[in-house]
């Protein structure tokens, strides 16, 4: 039978929902990849002293990403063929990544701090490795481009790595601060921010689950409530009103259940 109005509506905004949430776990097992095996970042895997954040943190972005593709796979799937199967799994996986993402906020904030001492210590390997070695893949410019408008551990009279470092003029590269601290402030300040961003994400993913859950029992009542009318019999009634006439066929009514019960 034919979903009601909440179901169909649940059932549109699943499909639409997962389509994003497809793309959005593309572009993370895409970004991970990238990380993994660019040219520009690849040697942040070979270091010997400590990147093991950076390499966890890729890691888990490659990983989140397949997750991601997986559980928006289960969720078109399920709506689109009204399977409760399929959507009993990506509900599960989805109250997962809904738990995940508020912890994840929670702890960004709160660890906002320690979070950020690590990165300038990744920052200050790289840094070192990069002037030992002169290994193009540990290439400096990779941090001093996105976006942290830095240069090096002392700031422009860095001069081993001034080459790394943004192109402005002389008067804005002699204002370039050192990056180690630009990177501590940052996420010091950008903290609240990006808790709110992990718990704007898991008010989705729960809206979703939301949805999800009234679509899987949308579906279970109609398919197991009975038709509307029962028809009694498919035969016809033979009756003879006048013996000089020709037989008239009359089909059985129809009737409502709550008639016939």
């Amino acid at each position: 039978m034919a979903l009601d109005g909440c179901g169909q509506l649940c059932k549109c905004i699943l499909i639409l929902f997962n389509i994003l949430f497809a793309l959005v776990g593309f572009a993370m097992l895409g970004l991970g990849l990238w990380l993994r095996l660019s040219s520009q970042t690849r040697g942040f895997f070979n270091v010997d002293l400590n990147t093991q954040p950076f390499v966890i943190g890729v890691s888990v972005l490659i990983v989140l990403g397949a997750v991601i593709l997986l559980v928006a796979v289960f969720g078109d799937y399920g709506a689109c063929n009204e399977n409760r199967t399929a959507l009993g799994v990506f509900s599960c996986l989805l109250a997962i990544l809904a738990g995940v993402e508020i912890g994840a906020g929670v702890l960004a904030y709160v660890r906002s701090d320690k979070v950020g001492q690590q990165l300038a210590e990744f920052y200050m390997t790289v840094y070192a490795q990069y002037v030992d070695k002169q290994d193009p893949s540990l290439t400096l410019g990779t941090f001093h481009s996105i976006r942290l408008h830095c240069c090096g551990l002392i700031g422009a009279l860095d001069l081993l790595v001034r080459k790394t470092c943004p192109d402005t003029s002389f008067l804005e590269t002699l204002r370039l601060p050192a990056c180690p601290t630009v990177i501590v402030n940052l996420f010091e300040s950008k903290a609240p921010l990006v808790m709110g961003l992990f718990l704007g994400t898991a008010a989705m993913l729960i809206f979703a689950l939301v949805c999800s859950t009234l679509l899987s029992k949308e579906i279970q009542r109609s398919q197991s409530s009975p038709p509307p009318y029962i028809l009694l019999s498919s035969s016809t009634v033979l009756s003879h009103p006048n013996p000089n006439q020709d037989p008239v066929f009359t089909p059985l009514p129809v009737i409502p259940v709550a008639d016939a019960l």
